[in-house]
Protein backbone atom coordinates (compact mmCIF):
# COMPACT_ATOMS: atom_id res chain seq x y z
CA UNK A 1 0.00 0.00 0.00
CA UNK A 2 2.86 2.38 0.81
CA UNK A 3 4.41 1.68 -2.60
CA UNK A 4 1.24 2.93 -4.32
CA UNK A 5 1.30 6.15 -2.28
CA UNK A 6 4.94 6.78 -3.09
CA UNK A 7 4.33 6.16 -6.79
CA UNK A 8 1.50 8.68 -6.78
CA UNK A 9 3.54 11.21 -4.86
CA UNK A 10 6.46 10.71 -7.23
CA UNK A 11 4.34 12.22 -9.99
CA UNK A 12 3.94 15.51 -8.14
CA UNK A 13 6.20 18.53 -8.54
CA UNK A 14 5.71 20.91 -5.63
CA UNK A 15 6.43 24.57 -6.25
CA UNK A 16 5.50 26.00 -2.85
CA UNK A 17 6.63 24.87 0.57
CA UNK A 18 3.29 25.40 2.29
CA UNK A 19 1.27 23.16 -0.07
CA UNK A 20 -0.35 20.20 1.61
CA UNK A 21 1.40 17.02 0.56
CA UNK A 22 -0.78 14.51 -1.21
CA UNK A 23 0.75 11.68 0.80
CA UNK A 24 -0.38 13.28 4.05
CA UNK A 25 -3.88 13.79 2.68
CA UNK A 26 -4.10 10.18 1.47
CA UNK A 27 -2.98 8.85 4.86
CA UNK A 28 -5.56 11.05 6.57
CA UNK A 29 -8.25 9.66 4.28
CA UNK A 30 -7.18 6.07 4.97
CA UNK A 31 -7.36 6.69 8.71
CA UNK A 32 -10.65 8.61 8.77
CA UNK A 33 -12.77 7.47 5.83
CA UNK A 34 -15.98 5.81 7.14
CA UNK A 35 -16.17 3.39 4.21
CA UNK A 36 -12.77 1.95 5.13
CA UNK A 37 -13.88 1.72 8.74
CA UNK A 38 -17.03 -0.08 7.60
CA UNK A 39 -15.05 -2.73 5.73
CA UNK A 40 -12.63 -3.15 8.63
CA UNK A 41 -15.54 -3.75 11.00
CA UNK A 42 -17.06 -6.25 8.58
CA UNK A 43 -13.73 -8.09 8.47
CA UNK A 44 -13.54 -8.09 12.29
CA UNK A 45 -17.05 -9.55 12.46
CA UNK A 46 -16.16 -12.22 9.89
CA UNK A 47 -12.99 -13.09 11.83
CA UNK A 48 -14.89 -13.31 15.10
CA UNK A 49 -17.23 -15.90 13.57
CA UNK A 50 -14.36 -18.40 13.82
CA UNK A 51 -14.97 -18.44 17.58
CA UNK A 52 -18.69 -18.81 16.96
CA UNK A 53 -18.34 -22.05 14.99
CA UNK A 54 -15.69 -23.52 17.31
CA UNK A 55 -18.39 -25.00 19.55
CA UNK A 56 -20.12 -28.31 20.14
CA UNK A 57 -23.89 -28.83 19.92
CA UNK A 58 -25.83 -27.92 23.06
CA UNK A 59 -25.68 -30.38 25.90
CA UNK A 60 -29.15 -31.73 26.61
CA UNK A 61 -30.36 -32.05 30.18
CA UNK A 62 -33.64 -33.60 31.26
CA UNK A 63 -35.47 -34.01 34.55
CA UNK A 64 -38.53 -36.21 35.01
CA UNK A 65 -40.71 -36.93 38.02
CA UNK A 66 -42.75 -40.11 38.28
CA UNK A 67 -46.26 -39.07 39.21
CA UNK A 68 -47.16 -42.72 39.62
CA UNK A 69 -44.02 -44.31 41.00
CA UNK A 70 -43.31 -47.62 39.24
CA UNK A 71 -42.36 -50.41 41.63
CA UNK A 72 -39.29 -52.47 40.95
CA UNK A 73 -37.66 -55.27 42.90
CA UNK A 74 -35.28 -52.80 44.52
CA UNK A 75 -37.84 -50.12 45.23
CA UNK A 76 -40.08 -47.43 43.70
CA UNK A 77 -38.61 -45.09 41.05
CA UNK A 78 -39.10 -41.46 42.12
CA UNK A 79 -37.47 -39.19 39.51
CA UNK A 80 -35.09 -39.30 36.58
CA UNK A 81 -32.20 -37.01 35.53
CA UNK A 82 -30.53 -37.34 32.14
CA UNK A 83 -27.71 -35.63 30.23
CA UNK A 84 -26.71 -36.06 26.58
CA UNK A 85 -23.97 -34.60 24.37
CA UNK A 86 -23.79 -35.05 20.59
CA UNK A 87 -20.36 -34.87 18.94
CA UNK A 88 -19.84 -34.09 15.25
CA UNK A 89 -17.71 -36.37 13.11
CA UNK A 90 -13.95 -36.08 13.43
CA UNK A 91 -12.64 -32.91 11.78
CA UNK A 92 -16.04 -31.25 11.36
CA UNK A 93 -15.30 -28.36 13.71
CA UNK A 94 -11.93 -27.78 12.05
CA UNK A 95 -13.66 -27.73 8.66
CA UNK A 96 -16.11 -25.12 9.95
CA UNK A 97 -13.24 -22.96 11.18
CA UNK A 98 -11.44 -23.26 7.85
CA UNK A 99 -14.61 -22.32 5.97
CA UNK A 100 -15.32 -19.24 8.10
CA UNK A 101 -11.65 -18.20 7.94
CA UNK A 102 -11.76 -18.41 4.13
CA UNK A 103 -14.79 -16.10 4.12
CA UNK A 104 -12.90 -13.67 6.36
CA UNK A 105 -9.93 -13.77 3.96
CA UNK A 106 -12.24 -12.85 1.08
CA UNK A 107 -13.71 -10.03 3.18
CA UNK A 108 -10.20 -8.71 3.85
CA UNK A 109 -9.74 -8.13 0.11
CA UNK A 110 -12.68 -5.71 0.32
CA UNK A 111 -10.54 -3.56 2.63
CA UNK A 112 -7.61 -3.62 0.20
CA UNK A 113 -9.87 -2.76 -2.74
CA UNK A 114 -11.59 0.04 -0.84
CA UNK A 115 -8.25 1.55 0.17
CA UNK A 116 -7.00 1.47 -3.41
CA UNK A 117 -10.17 3.11 -4.66
CA UNK A 118 -10.02 5.73 -1.93
CA UNK A 119 -6.42 6.59 -2.77
CA UNK A 120 -7.36 6.96 -6.43
CA UNK A 121 -10.41 9.09 -5.57
CA UNK A 122 -8.42 11.40 -3.28
CA UNK A 123 -5.69 11.81 -5.91
CA UNK A 124 -8.15 12.49 -8.72
CA UNK A 125 -10.07 15.02 -6.64
CA UNK A 126 -6.77 16.70 -5.75
CA UNK A 127 -5.85 16.99 -9.44
CA UNK A 128 -9.32 18.39 -10.20
CA UNK A 129 -8.76 21.06 -7.57
CA UNK A 130 -5.35 21.86 -9.04
CA UNK A 131 -6.77 22.20 -12.56
CA UNK A 132 -9.60 24.42 -11.33
CA UNK A 133 -7.20 26.70 -9.44
CA UNK A 134 -4.80 26.86 -12.41
CA UNK A 135 -7.62 27.78 -14.78
CA UNK A 136 -8.75 30.56 -12.46
CA UNK A 137 -5.21 31.95 -12.40
CA UNK A 138 -5.05 31.82 -16.20
CA UNK A 139 -8.34 33.71 -16.42
CA UNK A 140 -7.06 36.34 -13.99
CA UNK A 141 -3.95 36.82 -16.12
CA UNK A 142 -6.03 37.12 -19.28
CA UNK A 143 -8.39 39.60 -17.65
CA UNK A 144 -5.39 41.77 -16.74
CA UNK A 145 -4.11 41.42 -20.30
CA UNK A 146 -7.45 42.58 -21.67
CA UNK A 147 -7.37 45.53 -19.27
CA UNK A 148 -4.04 46.49 -20.82
CA UNK A 149 -5.54 46.18 -24.30
CA UNK A 150 -8.51 48.25 -23.13
CA UNK A 151 -6.13 51.03 -22.10
CA UNK A 152 -4.51 50.86 -25.54
CA UNK A 153 -7.92 50.94 -27.18
CA UNK A 154 -8.97 54.01 -25.19
CA UNK A 155 -5.79 55.76 -26.24
CA UNK A 156 -6.43 54.78 -29.86
CA UNK A 157 -9.98 56.12 -29.63
CA UNK A 158 -8.66 59.47 -28.46
CA UNK A 159 -6.40 59.77 -31.50
CA UNK A 160 -9.04 58.42 -33.85
CA UNK A 161 -7.35 55.10 -34.64
CA UNK A 162 -10.02 52.92 -32.97
CA UNK A 163 -13.71 53.09 -32.29
CA UNK A 164 -15.66 52.89 -29.04
CA UNK A 165 -17.01 49.54 -30.27
CA UNK A 166 -13.52 48.07 -29.90
CA UNK A 167 -13.44 49.19 -26.28
CA UNK A 168 -16.88 47.72 -25.63
CA UNK A 169 -15.91 44.40 -27.20
CA UNK A 170 -12.84 44.20 -24.99
CA UNK A 171 -14.96 44.98 -21.94
CA UNK A 172 -17.54 42.34 -22.89
CA UNK A 173 -14.75 39.80 -23.28
CA UNK A 174 -13.51 40.69 -19.80
CA UNK A 175 -17.04 40.18 -18.46
CA UNK A 176 -17.19 36.71 -20.05
CA UNK A 177 -13.87 35.76 -18.49
CA UNK A 178 -14.96 37.01 -15.09
CA UNK A 179 -18.10 34.92 -15.42
CA UNK A 180 -16.01 31.84 -16.23
CA UNK A 181 -13.79 32.54 -13.24
CA UNK A 182 -16.78 32.92 -10.92
CA UNK A 183 -18.25 29.65 -12.17
CA UNK A 184 -14.91 27.90 -11.62
CA UNK A 185 -14.78 29.35 -8.13
CA UNK A 186 -18.13 27.73 -7.28
CA UNK A 187 -17.01 24.45 -8.86
CA UNK A 188 -13.87 24.59 -6.73
CA UNK A 189 -15.99 24.81 -3.59
CA UNK A 190 -18.07 21.82 -4.71
CA UNK A 191 -14.95 19.76 -5.46
CA UNK A 192 -13.43 20.87 -2.17
CA UNK A 193 -16.49 19.52 -0.36
CA UNK A 194 -16.12 16.22 -2.21
CA UNK A 195 -12.43 16.11 -1.26
CA UNK A 196 -13.13 16.86 2.39
CA UNK A 197 -15.82 14.20 2.58
CA UNK A 198 -13.32 11.63 1.30
CA UNK A 199 -11.18 12.61 4.29
CA UNK A 200 -14.27 12.69 6.55
CA UNK A 201 -13.82 16.29 7.65
CA UNK A 202 -15.83 19.52 7.52
CA UNK A 203 -17.06 20.70 4.12
CA UNK A 204 -15.43 24.12 4.31
CA UNK A 205 -11.98 22.94 5.38
CA UNK A 206 -9.52 24.77 3.14
CA UNK A 207 -7.52 22.57 0.77
CA UNK A 208 -4.19 23.91 -0.44
CA UNK A 209 -2.98 22.43 -3.71
CA UNK A 210 0.30 22.81 -5.58
CA UNK A 211 0.85 25.90 -7.71
CA UNK A 212 2.00 23.93 -10.73
CA UNK A 213 2.25 20.42 -12.10
CA UNK A 214 4.72 19.66 -14.85
CA UNK A 215 4.25 17.05 -17.52
CA UNK A 216 6.84 14.35 -16.65
CA UNK A 217 9.66 14.03 -19.16
CA UNK A 218 8.96 10.30 -19.46
CA UNK A 219 6.26 7.85 -18.37
CA UNK A 220 6.84 5.44 -15.52
CA UNK A 221 7.19 1.78 -16.38
CA UNK A 222 3.98 -0.22 -16.68
CA UNK A 223 4.12 -3.90 -15.73
CA UNK A 224 0.90 -5.41 -17.03
CA UNK A 225 1.60 -8.79 -15.43
CA UNK A 226 0.84 -7.20 -12.05
CA UNK A 227 -2.76 -6.89 -13.17
CA UNK A 228 -3.25 -10.60 -12.42
CA UNK A 229 -2.44 -9.84 -8.77
CA UNK A 230 -5.02 -7.09 -8.46
CA UNK A 231 -7.11 -7.46 -5.26
CA UNK A 232 -10.34 -7.39 -7.25
CA UNK A 233 -9.14 -10.62 -8.93
CA UNK A 234 -7.57 -12.07 -5.79
CA UNK A 235 -10.94 -11.74 -4.10
CA UNK A 236 -12.41 -14.20 -6.62
CA UNK A 237 -9.59 -16.64 -5.79
CA UNK A 238 -10.41 -16.31 -2.10
CA UNK A 239 -14.12 -16.85 -2.83
CA UNK A 240 -13.25 -19.94 -4.89
CA UNK A 241 -11.23 -21.29 -1.96
CA UNK A 242 -14.12 -20.58 0.40
CA UNK A 243 -16.38 -22.74 -1.78
CA UNK A 244 -13.79 -25.51 -1.62
CA UNK A 245 -13.83 -25.25 2.16
CA UNK A 246 -17.62 -25.22 2.06
CA UNK A 247 -17.60 -28.53 0.19
CA UNK A 248 -15.16 -30.09 2.67
CA UNK A 249 -17.47 -28.98 5.47
CA UNK A 250 -20.45 -30.38 3.58
CA UNK A 251 -18.75 -33.79 3.37
CA UNK A 252 -18.02 -33.74 7.10
CA UNK A 253 -21.57 -32.74 8.00
CA UNK A 254 -22.94 -35.60 5.90
CA UNK A 255 -21.13 -38.02 8.24
CA UNK A 256 -22.79 -39.52 11.34
CA UNK A 257 -22.83 -37.79 14.71
CA UNK A 258 -22.01 -39.69 17.89
CA UNK A 259 -23.75 -38.97 21.16
CA UNK A 260 -22.86 -39.85 24.75
CA UNK A 261 -25.29 -39.64 27.63
CA UNK A 262 -26.09 -40.65 31.14
CA UNK A 263 -29.41 -41.41 32.84
CA UNK A 264 -29.81 -41.34 36.60
CA UNK A 265 -32.97 -42.74 38.24
CA UNK A 266 -33.60 -42.24 41.93
CA UNK A 267 -35.05 -45.33 43.66
CA UNK A 268 -36.56 -45.27 47.15
CA UNK A 269 -36.03 -48.13 49.59
CA UNK A 270 -38.74 -50.76 50.07
CA UNK A 271 -39.99 -50.63 53.67
CA UNK A 272 -39.80 -53.64 55.99
CA UNK A 273 -37.34 -55.39 53.67
CA UNK A 274 -33.64 -55.95 54.06
CA UNK A 275 -31.50 -56.95 51.07
CA UNK A 276 -28.29 -55.68 49.52
CA UNK A 277 -29.75 -53.67 46.57
CA UNK A 278 -32.72 -52.23 48.45
CA UNK A 279 -33.21 -48.60 47.26
CA UNK A 280 -30.20 -48.72 44.94
CA UNK A 281 -30.28 -45.89 42.37
CA UNK A 282 -29.99 -46.65 38.66
CA UNK A 283 -27.14 -45.19 36.56
CA UNK A 284 -27.32 -45.94 32.84
CA UNK A 285 -24.58 -44.70 30.38
CA UNK A 286 -25.80 -44.36 26.81
CA UNK A 287 -24.31 -44.09 23.33
CA UNK A 288 -26.31 -42.88 20.32
CA UNK A 289 -25.59 -42.37 16.62
CA UNK A 290 -27.26 -39.84 14.31
CA UNK A 291 -27.08 -41.00 10.69
CA UNK A 292 -28.22 -38.75 7.79
CA UNK A 293 -30.06 -41.48 5.89
CA UNK A 294 -31.99 -38.96 3.78
CA UNK A 295 -28.95 -37.09 2.46
CA UNK A 296 -30.39 -35.29 -0.58
CA UNK A 297 -29.57 -32.04 1.19
CA UNK A 298 -25.83 -32.76 1.12
CA UNK A 299 -25.85 -34.02 -2.47
CA UNK A 300 -27.66 -30.85 -3.53
CA UNK A 301 -25.13 -28.73 -1.66
CA UNK A 302 -22.30 -30.46 -3.52
CA UNK A 303 -23.91 -29.62 -6.86
CA UNK A 304 -24.47 -26.03 -5.75
CA UNK A 305 -20.81 -25.70 -4.75
CA UNK A 306 -19.63 -26.92 -8.16
CA UNK A 307 -21.94 -24.49 -9.93
CA UNK A 308 -20.82 -21.67 -7.65
CA UNK A 309 -17.18 -22.37 -8.49
CA UNK A 310 -18.00 -22.17 -12.19
CA UNK A 311 -19.81 -18.88 -11.57
CA UNK A 312 -16.83 -17.43 -9.67
CA UNK A 313 -14.46 -18.48 -12.47
CA UNK A 314 -16.68 -16.75 -15.03
CA UNK A 315 -16.96 -13.62 -12.85
CA UNK A 316 -13.19 -13.46 -12.44
CA UNK A 317 -12.65 -13.71 -16.21
CA UNK A 318 -15.27 -11.03 -16.79
CA UNK A 319 -13.61 -8.71 -14.28
CA UNK A 320 -10.16 -9.41 -15.73
CA UNK A 321 -11.43 -8.43 -19.17
CA UNK A 322 -12.86 -5.21 -17.73
CA UNK A 323 -9.63 -4.32 -15.90
CA UNK A 324 -7.54 -5.04 -19.00
CA UNK A 325 -9.82 -2.74 -20.99
CA UNK A 326 -9.51 0.00 -18.35
CA UNK A 327 -5.73 -0.35 -18.30
CA UNK A 328 -5.44 -0.22 -22.07
CA UNK A 329 -7.74 2.80 -22.21
CA UNK A 330 -5.77 4.62 -19.47
CA UNK A 331 -2.44 3.93 -21.19
CA UNK A 332 -3.68 5.14 -24.56
CA UNK A 333 -5.40 8.13 -23.01
CA UNK A 334 -2.19 9.12 -21.28
CA UNK A 335 -0.26 8.86 -24.55
CA UNK A 336 -2.90 10.99 -26.29
CA UNK A 337 -2.73 13.51 -23.47
CA UNK A 338 1.03 13.90 -23.86
CA UNK A 339 0.56 14.48 -27.61
CA UNK A 340 -2.14 17.06 -26.89
CA UNK A 341 0.07 18.80 -24.31
CA UNK A 342 2.97 19.10 -26.74
CA UNK A 343 0.64 20.46 -29.43
CA UNK A 344 -0.86 23.03 -27.03
CA UNK A 345 2.65 24.09 -26.00
CA UNK A 346 3.59 24.77 -29.63
CA UNK A 347 0.32 26.60 -30.25
CA UNK A 348 0.73 28.69 -27.13
CA UNK A 349 4.21 29.78 -28.20
CA UNK A 350 2.89 30.81 -31.62
CA UNK A 351 0.02 32.70 -29.98
CA UNK A 352 2.56 34.56 -27.83
CA UNK A 353 4.53 35.42 -30.97
CA UNK A 354 1.36 36.73 -32.61
CA UNK A 355 0.64 38.81 -29.51
CA UNK A 356 4.12 40.35 -29.68
CA UNK A 357 3.56 41.23 -33.35
CA UNK A 358 0.31 43.02 -32.44
CA UNK A 359 2.04 45.00 -29.72
CA UNK A 360 4.75 46.07 -32.15
CA UNK A 361 2.05 47.06 -34.63
CA UNK A 362 0.63 49.39 -32.01
CA UNK A 363 4.02 51.01 -31.64
CA UNK A 364 3.93 51.81 -35.38
CA UNK A 365 0.54 53.40 -34.93
CA UNK A 366 -1.80 50.64 -36.19
CA UNK A 367 -3.57 47.87 -34.27
CA UNK A 368 -6.58 45.71 -35.15
CA UNK A 369 -8.47 44.97 -31.95
CA UNK A 370 -10.44 42.21 -33.68
CA UNK A 371 -7.13 40.43 -34.12
CA UNK A 372 -6.35 41.15 -30.48
CA UNK A 373 -9.53 39.40 -29.33
CA UNK A 374 -8.96 36.47 -31.69
CA UNK A 375 -5.40 35.93 -30.50
CA UNK A 376 -6.40 36.35 -26.87
CA UNK A 377 -9.20 33.81 -27.27
CA UNK A 378 -6.83 31.33 -28.91
CA UNK A 379 -4.25 31.91 -26.21
CA UNK A 380 -6.80 31.27 -23.47
CA UNK A 381 -7.99 28.13 -25.25
CA UNK A 382 -4.45 26.75 -25.51
CA UNK A 383 -3.71 27.54 -21.88
CA UNK A 384 -6.91 25.86 -20.70
CA UNK A 385 -6.25 22.81 -22.88
CA UNK A 386 -2.71 22.60 -21.56
CA UNK A 387 -3.94 22.58 -17.96
CA UNK A 388 -6.57 19.97 -18.84
CA UNK A 389 -3.91 17.81 -20.50
CA UNK A 390 -1.71 17.90 -17.41
CA UNK A 391 -4.65 17.06 -15.16
CA UNK A 392 -5.78 14.22 -17.42
CA UNK A 393 -2.25 12.81 -17.53
CA UNK A 394 -2.10 12.59 -13.74
CA UNK A 395 -5.64 11.24 -13.45
CA UNK A 396 -4.89 8.49 -15.98
CA UNK A 397 -1.64 7.74 -14.14
CA UNK A 398 -3.71 7.34 -10.97
CA UNK A 399 -5.95 4.81 -12.74
CA UNK A 400 -2.91 2.92 -14.00
CA UNK A 401 -1.46 2.83 -10.51
CA UNK A 402 -4.76 1.55 -9.13
CA UNK A 403 -4.65 -1.32 -11.60
CA UNK A 404 -1.03 -2.47 -11.56
CA UNK A 405 0.65 -1.33 -8.31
Amino acid sequence: MKRIIYTLIGLLTFSVSNAQELETLINEALNNNPEIQKFELQYSIASEKVNEVNTLPNTEFGVGYFVSEPETRTGAQRFKVSAKQMLPWFGTITSRENYVSSLADAKYEDIVIAKRKLMASVSQSYYNLFANKAKQEVLSENIKLLETYETLALTSVEVGKASAVDVLRLQMRQNEMQQLKDVLSQQFLAEQTNFNKLLNRKNDTAVTVVDSLMMPSEDFEITTKNLALHPELLKFDKLYQSVEQSELLNQKESSPMIGFGLDYINVSERPDMNFSDNGKDIVMPMVSVSIPIFNKKYKSQTKQNKLQQQEITAQKQERLNTLETLLSKAINERISTRISYETQTKNLKQAKDAEDILIKSYETGTIDFNDVLDIQELQLKFQMNQIESVKTYYVQSTIINYLIQ
